[in-house]
């Protein structure tokens, strides 16, 4: 049975061309954070992790990485804003491109979604409002109160994601990925229920809300290149009380923005969250009106399988899929997807946890003894 899927034509194992990268194949490892870089500095077993991951031609996006002192909302998250983040993040960038693989790292600003511990001087985390998000009941997390960012501090946050794509760049990375999605600093300010009061140039109009985030894309763009640079978008996802009234205008907006930088390496958008029928998750597969509209790559996300994914695929529906925990559960995923093989189950309660070894590299890769 492995034997016969091999032989098929699967979709997400067809080539493809992003840009100036040539992929061997569709299968992208999405952004996870992992929460196992001590001190914010990224440590020798990420490059085992990621490395485990690569395969020749294929595509890796890195973990969250933090912009700055005042963007952290998790524990022992990466930086690379010092000379020592940077350093660090060199020998895991190698380890990756030994492997073949082209490597994008994420950098993200968390906003309201911290608490007084993880910030400078234990104030209080920044956003586009002073409403407070709202206790996780699963995980028990109080967020704290955060301050609204001034009008005149704005500019030094675009100035942080410049320099972290500078940064990641000098450490060897084929590119860098906004983090423009999931309830952080940037979402905050694009959506209407998180930005709801502000009365300056950041706020109000859809193309007010927008402005903070395409400033962002339009310095990192300007000091690396649009061929280096994805941006990642949820515009239906309601992620930490992060939502807006109008997602499709919003999607469409920023991807019109996007259109403005001729050769943009990629837009990476996630699905609305996926229904349960017949035990079954079902996609919503809301994303096409972006996809059409963008003029570049377009990669989707959101609880995809190989059968899901090869559908898209096939169907035109997005150019590469994201895979997060299937991806971490199986770091060999494109070769199980391959042999139509079967896959390792994930541990939910390791995801984000600090050990070096548990969760992250311990997963098994799949044994064939046809394919020896």
């Amino acid at each position: 049975m492995v034997r016969d899927a091999a032989k098929e034509t699967i979709p997400l194992l067809t080539r493809y061309k992003m840009g100036h990268l040539e992929l061997s194949h569709r299968v992208v490892l999405a952004p996870l954070t992992r929460c196992r870089s001590y001190g914010q500095v990224p440590q020798p077993h990420a490059a085992a992790y990621y490395s485990q991951r690569a395969t020749s031609g294929g595509l890796l996006i890195s973990e969250a990485t933090d912009v700055s002192p005042t963007a952290q909302g998790y524990p022992e998250t990466p930086g690379i804003w010092t000379h020592e983040q940077v350093e660090a993040w060199k020998p895991i960038v190698d380890a990756v491109h030994r492997k073949g693989a082209f490597f994008i790292c994420q950098i993200w600003h968390v906003g309201r979604a911290s608490t007084n511990e993880f910030q400078p001087d234990g104030q209080a985390p920044i956003s586009s409002t002073d409403k407070q998000i709202s206790p996780d009941p699963e995980s028990g997390m109080v967020y704290s109160k955060p301050r609204r960012l001034r009008t005149e501090e704005i500019p030094g946050i675009v100035d942080d994601f410049r320099r972290a794509a500078r940064n990641a760049i000098e450490a060897g990375f084929d590119g860098v990925e906004i983090h423009g999605a999931h309830g952080y600093l940037l979402e905050q300010f694009m959506k209407d229920g998180t930005n709801d009061d502000r009365d300056d140039e950041y706020g109000g109009s859809l193309e007010n809300r927008c402005r903070f985030a395409v400033e962002v894309v339009d310095a990192v763009v300007h000091e690396v290149g649009a061929r280096r640079v994805g941006v990642r978008l949820s515009p239906f996802v309601d992620f930490l009380d992060c939502v807006d009234s109008d997602p499709l205008a919003l999607g469409e907006y920023m991807v019109q923005q996007l259109n403005r930088h001729e050769g943009l390496l990629y837009c990476h958008m996630v699905e609305p969250r996926m229904a349960n029928v017949d035990g079954r998750r079902q996609i919503p597969h809301r994303l096409l009106p972006f996809r059409k509209a963008f003029n570049g790559t377009f990669i989707a996300a959101g609880g995809y399988d190989r059968e899901e994914g090869n559908k898209v695929v096939g169907d035109h529906y997005t150019d590469l899929v994201a895979y997060g925990r299937l991806f971490l559960a199986n770091p060999d995923l494109p070769r199980r997807f391959e042999l139509g093989a079967p896959l390792n189950k994930y541990n939910r309660s390791t995801f984000i946890t600090q050990d070096p070894v548990v969760g992250y590299t311990d997963y098994p890769f799949y044994e064939d003894n046809n394919h020896v």
